[in-house]
């Protein structure tokens, strides 16, 4: 909710002045790290929650990958134009680091006939970061037609777009790790 709310405020205020401007798109950023950090939390703590060290390990490594790309956003030399495909190369490093605990959870619940389901759902989210920042970083569609996506349909919106729908397809994910918790434990 915190990236919803941070994206609602910045496009609303940015207009206000070119500094409010620069300030709010680094809390705009910053709150899709966060959606980014806090998504991996729930099918990390299920999948591994009987063997708490995986859990831990996969988390502090998210969390300081996501606290380094904030920092990186709040740094004004790297917040420029030079340096946004870096900047959009941390997030999509963020989005590919769950492969690492995916492909654990794999070999560990490999007799669990829902582990191909939540996988799927998984492997959604990922693609769906990955395309939004595809959209992103390659500004299309207003690359292709200058002036025609001003308002609707510009590349940052197609991003917001995919974030939500990744993070509809992890909501279906946590709902059956949830549920595969209860019904297995330790």
């Amino acid at each position: 909710m915190f990236c919803l709310l941070s994206s609602s405020i910045c496009h609303l205020f940015c207009c206000h002045s070119h500094n409010l401007n620069i300030f709010l798109l680094r809390i705009d950023y910053a709150g899709i790290t966060a959606m980014i950090i806090t998504s991996f939390f729930p099918p990390i703590y299920y999948i591994f929650q009987c063997t708490p060290r995986w859990y831990f390990i996969y988390l502090a490594a998210i969390t300081s990958m996501g606290i380094f790309t904030i920092i990186t956003l709040f740094t004004p030399s790297l917040s420029s134009p030079k340096y946004r495909g870096f900047r959009a190369l941390l997030f999509a490093s963020m989005g590919l680091f769950g492969i690492v605990p995916a492909i654990h959870a794999l070999v560990v619940n490999w007799g669990n006939p829902q582990r191909n389901v939540t996988l799927l759902y998984e492997l959604g989210v990922a693609v769906f970061y990955l395309v939004g920042t595809g959209f992103f970083v390659g500004r299309v569609p207003e690359r292709l037609k200058p002036g025609w996506f001003d308002r609707v349909g510009h590349s940052h919106q197609i991003f917001h777009v995919f974030v939500l729908l990744g993070a509809l397809s992890h909501y279906a994910a946590a709902l059956l790790f949830l549920d595969w918790r209860d019904h297995v434990g330790c």
